[in-house]
């Protein structure tokens, strides 16, 4: 079984966060964590190459990366495609899934990977691809390639794949007909009864679970306060500059108003896929009310607008993705000493 194995610059060996920028590169054989992989595979395997690139490069260049990734696997003739695992490093989880994705789609090669639960890469490609389960830490390595393995062994014999639990693989959302002794009243009917009593119980349909988000605390004088605009109506500069993508948008962009009372619109685009955008267009204050919150300023109802705002694409984005997103921007509206946001939409 020949085997081609991605990893991003930690765990090929490049660096940290200061390599995150470091180009695709081709390394011969087994690298890092591909080396145990290839033992849990078996004699009969071998990492015959290790692609390794830097996670911003792989984000922000993905066409040019995924492009070189599959010639480079063409030339080497793979039975098999591995990419991490990638715990809860979101950009590598982005990067390693698009990647095994393409390469499933195009060369028609079994892959796998591994994600935590909570890596954005999971909600954008659980549906095409087996993603092991593989937590969050990292020192669990061999355990998540031990499943890994396990599993890209019956992909490569085309044996059949059991359920999510047996397998160790995220669920896919993916419905399988089943035959059953009971029928879905009586299954229902069983599971309020072990409610009911406090006994342990299974659900069929698993619902999706929002964290609860206290309310902050009122300003108690707006006059004094430093307010920012926050928009996930994609509105960026001319030429986009952060490349922010219109749909499952991975970054967003932090843009100067100081000194400006009015958006113009020969100075801005839209980047987002989900509304007519011809009226954001025509005036961008529409969706960034600069003009209004200068108004607001002068008149003494806010203390201050802050000189830049933040933008991106709301469109079609896993909450596990808008999650990170908001998270690094809440961290620099902190910085920033900001008392307050108004966020704008489409």
């Amino acid at each position: 079984m020949r085997v081609v194995h991605y990893l991003n610059q930690f765990f090929g060996g490049l660096g940290g966060e200061d390599k995150a920028g470091a180009p695709l590169e081709v390394r011969e054989g087994a690298v890092g964590p591909g080396l145990v992989l290839e033992q849990l595979l078996g004699s009969d395997a071998k990492v015959v190459m290790t692609l390794v690139c830097g996670d911003n490069y792989a984000v922000e260049k993905q066409e040019a990366m995924i492009a070189l990734a599959l010639e480079k696997i063409r030339e080497a003739r793979p039975d098999l495609f591995v990419a991490g695992p990638c715990f809860q490093a979101g950009r590598y989880g982005m990067a390693a899934g698009a990647l095994c994705s393409t390469v499933q789609k195009t060369l028609g090669l079994p892959v796998v990977t591994g994600m935590s639960e909570e890596n954005p890469g999971v909600d954008l490609y659980r549906e095409p691809l087996y993603i092991i389960d593989s937590g969050t830490n990292a020192a669990r390595m061999r355990d998540v390639l031990a499943k890994m393995a396990n599993l890209a062994a019956k992909l490569v014999s085309k044996a059949e794949i059991g359920l999510p639990a047996d397998e160790g693989y995220l669920t896919r959302g993916l419905i399988r007909d089943q035959f059953v002794e009971q029928t879905a009243a009586q299954r229902l009917v069983d599971m309020v009864l072990a409610k009911v009593k406090g006994e342990p119980f299974e659900s069929e349909m698993v619902p999706t679970a929002f964290a609860p988000i206290p309310m902050p605390p009122a300003l108690k004088d707006l006059s004094k306060a430093k307010v920012m605009l926050i928009t996930d109506g994609g509105l960026v500069p001319k030429g986009n500059p952060d490349k922010i993508q219109g749909s499952a948008a991975t970054r967003w962009g932090s843009y100067k108003i100081e000194g400006c009372d009015d958006l113009k619109a020969e100075d801005y685009e839209i980047s987002h896929g989900g509304y007519d955008p011809q009226f954001v267009r025509q005036d961008p204050d529409r969706l960034v009310p600069l003009d209004a919150m200068r108004e607001l300023e002068r008149e003494g109802v806010i203390g201050k607008l802050h000189d830049e705002f933040i933008s991106t694409s709301g469109l079609a984005n896993p909450l596990s993705n808008t999650r990170r997103m908001g998270r690094e921007m809440a961290e620099r509206i902190k910085q920033l000493g900001v008392d307050a946001v108004i966020l704008t939409s489409t």
